[in-house]
Protein backbone atom coordinates (compact mmCIF):
# COMPACT_ATOMS: atom_id res chain seq x y z
CA UNK A 1 0.00 0.00 0.00
CA UNK A 2 1.53 3.59 -0.85
CA UNK A 3 0.31 5.88 1.03
CA UNK A 4 0.02 9.43 -0.35
CA UNK A 5 2.12 11.27 1.90
CA UNK A 6 5.89 11.87 0.84
CA UNK A 7 8.32 12.78 3.24
CA UNK A 8 17.96 -2.43 18.70
CA UNK A 9 14.88 -1.95 20.61
CA UNK A 10 14.16 1.46 22.48
CA UNK A 11 11.11 3.16 23.35
CA UNK A 12 8.88 2.45 20.34
CA UNK A 13 9.63 -1.37 20.72
CA UNK A 14 9.10 -1.73 24.62
CA UNK A 15 5.75 0.02 24.67
CA UNK A 16 2.64 -0.63 22.41
CA UNK A 17 1.56 1.51 19.62
CA UNK A 18 -1.12 3.42 21.64
CA UNK A 19 1.15 4.31 24.55
CA UNK A 20 3.46 5.79 22.21
CA UNK A 21 0.59 7.82 21.29
CA UNK A 22 -0.43 9.03 24.32
CA UNK A 23 -3.54 6.83 24.93
CA UNK A 24 -2.41 3.76 27.31
CA UNK A 25 -4.61 1.12 27.36
CA UNK A 26 -5.07 -1.61 30.32
CA UNK A 27 -1.95 -3.76 30.27
CA UNK A 28 0.31 -1.00 28.20
CA UNK A 29 3.32 0.31 30.46
CA UNK A 30 4.30 3.31 29.49
CA UNK A 31 8.07 3.87 29.47
CA UNK A 32 10.23 5.56 31.88
CA UNK A 33 11.93 8.71 31.62
CA UNK A 34 15.53 7.20 31.44
CA UNK A 35 14.43 4.76 28.63
CA UNK A 36 13.04 7.37 26.88
CA UNK A 37 16.18 9.44 27.53
CA UNK A 38 18.32 6.97 26.35
CA UNK A 39 16.17 6.40 23.11
CA UNK A 40 16.63 10.27 22.05
CA UNK A 41 20.60 9.29 22.44
CA UNK A 42 20.60 6.56 20.59
CA UNK A 43 18.65 7.90 17.48
CA UNK A 44 22.16 10.24 17.10
CA UNK A 45 23.76 8.52 14.77
CA UNK A 46 21.41 8.29 12.87
CA UNK A 47 20.08 11.11 12.62
CA UNK A 48 24.32 12.25 12.27
CA UNK A 49 24.58 10.07 9.34
CA UNK A 50 21.49 11.15 7.43
CA UNK A 51 22.92 15.06 7.76
CA UNK A 52 26.19 13.80 6.63
CA UNK A 53 23.74 12.51 3.30
CA UNK A 54 22.65 15.74 2.63
CA UNK A 55 26.70 17.46 2.89
CA UNK A 56 26.84 14.62 0.51
CA UNK A 57 24.46 15.45 -1.85
CA UNK A 58 26.02 18.63 -2.51
CA UNK A 59 28.14 17.51 -5.19
CA UNK A 60 25.74 15.54 -7.18
CA UNK A 61 23.71 18.90 -8.12
CA UNK A 62 24.06 21.03 -10.88
CA UNK A 63 26.17 24.05 -10.21
CA UNK A 64 23.40 26.37 -10.75
CA UNK A 65 21.11 24.21 -7.92
CA UNK A 66 24.33 23.61 -5.32
CA UNK A 67 23.66 27.48 -4.63
CA UNK A 68 20.06 27.15 -3.97
CA UNK A 69 20.89 24.19 -1.66
CA UNK A 70 23.19 25.63 0.58
CA UNK A 71 20.60 28.57 1.16
CA UNK A 72 18.01 25.80 2.03
CA UNK A 73 20.31 23.35 3.93
CA UNK A 74 22.24 26.68 5.71
CA UNK A 75 22.54 25.33 9.85
CA UNK A 76 21.23 21.50 9.88
CA UNK A 77 24.58 20.64 10.67
CA UNK A 78 24.92 23.14 13.60
CA UNK A 79 20.90 22.38 14.82
CA UNK A 80 21.38 18.74 14.58
CA UNK A 81 24.38 18.90 16.47
CA UNK A 82 22.69 21.19 19.16
CA UNK A 83 19.40 18.67 19.69
CA UNK A 84 22.05 16.17 19.76
CA UNK A 85 23.95 17.51 22.66
CA UNK A 86 20.79 18.06 24.56
CA UNK A 87 19.87 15.14 24.63
CA UNK A 88 22.81 14.21 26.05
CA UNK A 89 22.59 16.50 28.75
CA UNK A 90 19.02 15.16 29.63
CA UNK A 91 20.04 11.60 29.43
CA UNK A 92 22.91 12.46 31.87
CA UNK A 93 20.14 14.65 34.00
CA UNK A 94 16.34 14.46 33.43
CA UNK A 95 15.68 17.18 35.03
CA UNK A 96 12.76 19.77 34.37
CA UNK A 97 15.09 22.34 33.38
CA UNK A 98 16.75 19.79 31.24
CA UNK A 99 13.70 18.46 29.73
CA UNK A 100 12.78 22.24 28.96
CA UNK A 101 15.86 22.66 27.14
CA UNK A 102 15.26 19.24 25.11
CA UNK A 103 11.49 20.00 23.82
CA UNK A 104 13.08 23.91 22.86
CA UNK A 105 15.99 22.37 21.07
CA UNK A 106 13.30 19.34 19.25
CA UNK A 107 11.03 22.28 18.09
CA UNK A 108 13.60 24.22 16.99
CA UNK A 109 15.64 21.31 14.68
CA UNK A 110 12.01 20.68 13.64
CA UNK A 111 10.78 23.77 12.07
CA UNK A 112 14.37 23.97 10.56
CA UNK A 113 13.66 20.78 8.90
CA UNK A 114 10.39 21.87 8.03
CA UNK A 115 11.78 25.13 6.68
CA UNK A 116 14.53 23.19 4.45
CA UNK A 117 11.53 20.97 2.89
CA UNK A 118 9.45 23.94 2.05
CA UNK A 119 12.60 25.91 0.22
CA UNK A 120 13.58 22.48 -1.84
CA UNK A 121 10.07 22.65 -3.16
CA UNK A 122 10.92 25.58 -4.84
CA UNK A 123 14.02 23.85 -6.85
CA UNK A 124 13.22 24.42 -10.52
CA UNK A 125 15.05 20.71 -11.69
CA UNK A 126 13.62 17.94 -11.02
CA UNK A 127 16.25 15.72 -10.87
CA UNK A 128 17.79 18.26 -7.88
CA UNK A 129 14.49 19.02 -6.80
CA UNK A 130 13.98 14.94 -5.76
CA UNK A 131 17.78 14.49 -4.47
CA UNK A 132 17.40 17.43 -2.12
CA UNK A 133 13.93 16.47 -0.70
CA UNK A 134 14.57 13.05 -0.17
CA UNK A 135 18.10 13.82 1.56
CA UNK A 136 16.14 16.31 3.92
CA UNK A 137 13.19 13.60 4.75
CA UNK A 138 16.10 11.38 5.90
CA UNK A 139 16.34 13.78 8.75
CA UNK A 140 13.14 14.58 9.07
CA UNK A 141 12.12 11.08 9.61
CA UNK A 142 14.43 10.62 12.65
CA UNK A 143 13.19 14.02 14.03
CA UNK A 144 9.38 12.54 13.77
CA UNK A 145 11.20 9.89 15.66
CA UNK A 146 12.11 11.70 18.23
CA UNK A 147 9.59 14.22 18.60
CA UNK A 148 7.16 11.51 19.68
CA UNK A 149 9.58 10.68 21.97
CA UNK A 150 9.96 13.96 23.69
CA UNK A 151 5.89 14.48 23.66
CA UNK A 152 6.15 10.67 25.22
CA UNK A 153 7.31 12.54 28.37
CA UNK A 154 6.01 15.60 28.15
CA UNK A 155 2.99 17.33 29.71
CA UNK A 156 0.21 18.45 27.71
CA UNK A 157 0.75 22.01 28.58
CA UNK A 158 4.47 21.68 27.57
CA UNK A 159 2.98 19.93 24.46
CA UNK A 160 0.64 22.92 23.93
CA UNK A 161 3.96 25.50 24.41
CA UNK A 162 5.32 23.21 21.88
CA UNK A 163 3.30 23.53 19.47
CA UNK A 164 2.30 27.16 19.53
CA UNK A 165 6.07 27.55 18.66
CA UNK A 166 5.75 25.26 15.75
CA UNK A 167 4.32 27.77 12.99
CA UNK A 168 5.71 25.37 10.18
CA UNK A 169 2.53 22.55 10.43
CA UNK A 170 3.48 19.04 9.57
CA UNK A 171 0.20 18.98 7.43
CA UNK A 172 1.75 22.16 5.42
CA UNK A 173 4.56 20.24 4.56
CA UNK A 174 5.31 19.09 0.75
CA UNK A 175 6.33 14.98 -0.12
CA UNK A 176 6.49 13.49 3.31
CA UNK A 177 8.15 10.22 2.61
CA UNK A 178 6.54 8.11 5.42
CA UNK A 179 7.24 4.84 3.10
CA UNK A 180 11.21 5.95 3.05
CA UNK A 181 10.87 6.33 7.31
CA UNK A 182 8.95 2.88 7.84
CA UNK A 183 12.96 0.55 7.52
CA UNK A 184 14.69 3.29 8.84
CA UNK A 185 12.03 2.83 12.22
CA UNK A 186 12.56 -1.05 11.97
CA UNK A 187 16.07 -0.86 11.96
CA UNK A 188 16.57 1.14 14.49
CA UNK A 189 14.34 -0.72 16.76
CA UNK A 190 15.11 -4.64 15.03
CA UNK A 191 11.43 -4.95 14.16
CA UNK A 192 8.98 -5.78 11.49
CA UNK A 193 8.23 -3.43 8.76
CA UNK A 194 4.34 -4.02 9.46
CA UNK A 195 4.91 -2.72 13.24
CA UNK A 196 7.27 0.43 12.44
CA UNK A 197 4.47 0.92 9.56
CA UNK A 198 2.17 1.53 12.35
CA UNK A 199 4.11 3.25 14.73
CA UNK A 200 5.22 5.95 12.16
CA UNK A 201 1.86 6.64 11.02
CA UNK A 202 0.37 6.77 14.29
CA UNK A 203 3.53 8.59 15.34
CA UNK A 204 3.22 11.11 12.35
CA UNK A 205 -1.51 11.18 12.85
CA UNK A 206 -0.55 11.95 16.76
CA UNK A 207 1.90 14.76 16.05
CA UNK A 208 -0.39 16.56 13.70
CA UNK A 209 -3.30 16.08 16.04
CA UNK A 210 -1.04 17.94 18.78
CA UNK A 211 -0.52 20.95 16.60
CA UNK A 212 2.67 19.87 15.18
Amino acid sequence: MKYTLQNKRGAWALISLLCLALVPTAGCKAPTVAQVAQDIVNWTPALQSAVATIDASAGMLLPADTVIFSTVTQGIDAGSNLLVNQAKVYLANPSASALGQLQAQVVAFQQQVNASLLAAAKIVDAKSQTLVMNAINGVATIVLAIMALVTSISSKVAIARMAQDSPIKLASLPRQNLDAAIPVVAAHYGESMAQAQAQVLTAHTQLVAMGF
